[in-house]
């Protein structure tokens, strides 16, 4: 399929989706949603894919909504921006938190808006150390979206996240990744062959261990420790009634690497 705002390719069982609108520093209108909705669809699936990449193209990630498309003229009438919401960012986010592989955002430059938190819906997320971070929604009157809201306190705390929600300064990848906001910040030199030895090796792991985990993690934010014990009792029975179990206790038994197929 020919995309014009994205660009997405499989290979070696890694699924990279790379948002393509460099001059607007891949900044989102309504035909880039639809292509990112297509290439998630294909992704789905597509069995071969292991893992999922998301990356921008150009000197940034993506700076979250082209505001060209929400522009208000004076004296107009409103945009409803929860109709966008609704339409694109929530299905959106919801997608990247729920694909049935580990999903990693390769940060290469700034992240704004809706971008910051549209890295945050991955799994892993790595940046280069120029790379950075910025709530940028108080500047025009609003407040964090995308999940900017849920993630932000979850990942760094109360006090931090109104710190970043409220002020809108700009965070560096090192600090995110100081604060536990994301996985690593990493100097730009090894950035494209950092990111892709972690892909390789997220492609070689058992994915639906990875997956479940992701899954766990997610669900003790609700549960006690007692109903938290009861999901993982639940899960490693799954788990262990699964070929990529019975294969990793093979290889560590035979002292070889094991072939995760992800079953």
């Amino acid at each position: 399929m020919g995309y014009q705002h994205v660009l997405f390719e499989v290979r070696d069982g890694v699924a990279r989706l790379t948002l393509n609108r460099p001059d607007r520093l891949n900044s989102f209108n309504d035909a880039m949603h639809t292509e990112v909705r297509e290439a998630l669809a294909a992704l789905r699936a597509d069995a071969s894919v292991r893992v999922m990449l998301l990356t921008g193209a150009g000197r940034g990630f993506c700076a979250g909504q082209d505001l060209g498309d929400r522009a208000v003229a004076p004296g107009g009438a409103a945009v409803d921006l929860g109709a966008s919401i609704e339409r694109n960012y929530r299905p959106l986010v919801l997608a990247l938190r729920t694909l049935p592989v580990p999903t990693v955002c390769a940060v290469n430059g700034v992240a704004a808006g809706a971008g910051a938190n549209l890295a945050l819906a991955c799994d892993l997320v790595i940046a280069t150390r120029s790379a950075s971070f910025i709530q940028a929604f108080s500047k025009i009157g609003l407040i964090p979206d995308s999940g900017g809201t849920y993630f932000l306190p979850r990942l760094v705390g109360r006090a931090r996240a109104l710190g970043l929600a409220m002020l809108g300064d700009k965070l560096s990848a090192d600090d995110a990744a100081a604060w536990g906001l994301i996985w690593r910040a990493v100097d730009d030199a090894e950035f494209a062959a950092t990111v892709d030895k972690l892909c390789a090796q997220l492609a070689a792991a058992p994915t639906r261990a990875l997956v479940a985990a992701r899954s766990a993690i997610d669900a003790s934010a609700h549960n006690s420790l007692e109903a938290q014990i009861d999901l993982e009792r639940d899960v490693q029975r799954d788990l262990g009634n699964g070929s990529d179990y019975r294969e990793g206790v093979a290889a560590f038994s035979g002292k070889r690497a094991p072939r995760f197929t992800g079953r």
